[in-house]
């Protein structure tokens, strides 16, 4: 097959560059009292309590206020904290090595549905396995609570790729999440559907 030549990436965080495992959460908080954990947030859905975190709409502290309010036991804020912070499960050293070398050989971006609770979370992990600067290897990281839009819409994308000032179809954008790909292909973008058997040593086909 015959691919693209691109002239910058696009990763997500989440799935591809840190491993996640969303269950872990979803149990983490039926454990301490919240029904119906795992309808309410998903890999593929969830509510516009989150919604509204990860665009920066609500607070840290507004988003566990409302998550102890509907917690049926008393538990501490610390416990919701880390409760929200169990799907994060680390990274493999060896992808972060692979996605620094391919940040010398093209332009790499960032753009993630997160929250500030999770990205402070990830920061500390970073810092822990020595790759306290690696965030710093992109040339722009875009956090929906930071600007306010998340994926999988299409204007999204579309208001990123302005940022990045790059046409969409020189962007490779990497990502594990079948709806932000799809609203990637409706913003033109070239995608990759990062799956589990996937390897980032497939990227240089596209460099």
């Amino acid at each position: 097959m015959q691919y693209k030549k691109v002239k910058a990436l696009l990763f997500d965080l989440g799935g591809v560059i840190v491993d996640l495992d969303y269950k872990k959460t979803a149990n983490a908080f039926e454990n301490i009292g919240l029904q119906n954990a795992e309808k309410a947030y998903s890999q593929f859905n969830q509510t516009d309590l989150f919604n509204l975190f990860e665009t920066g709409h609500i607070s840290s502290e507004e988003f566990l206020a409302e998550l102890q309010n509907e917690i049926t036991n008393q538990v501490s804020l610390s416990e919701i904290t880390k409760a929200w912070n169990s799907m994060i499960i680390g990274f493999q050293h060896s992808k972060l090595e692979k996605i620094k070398k391919l940040s010398e050989q093209v332009p790499c971006y960032l753009l993630s549905n997160t929250n500030e609770i999770h990205l402070s979370y990830i920061e500390q992990l970073l810092q822990e396995m020595g790759f306290k600067h690696f965030l710093n290897i992109f040339e722009s990281c875009y956090f929906s609570h930071q600007i306010g839009k998340r994926k999988p819409h299409k204007e999204t994308f579309e208001w990123v790729l302005n940022q990045m000032n790059y046409d969409a179809q020189d962007v490779l954008f990497i990502e594990d999440s079948p709806q932000h790909i799809k609203g990637a292909k409706s913003a033109k973008l070239n995608t990759f559907y990062f799956k589990k058997d996937s390897s980032l040593s497939d990227i240089y086909q596209w460099i």
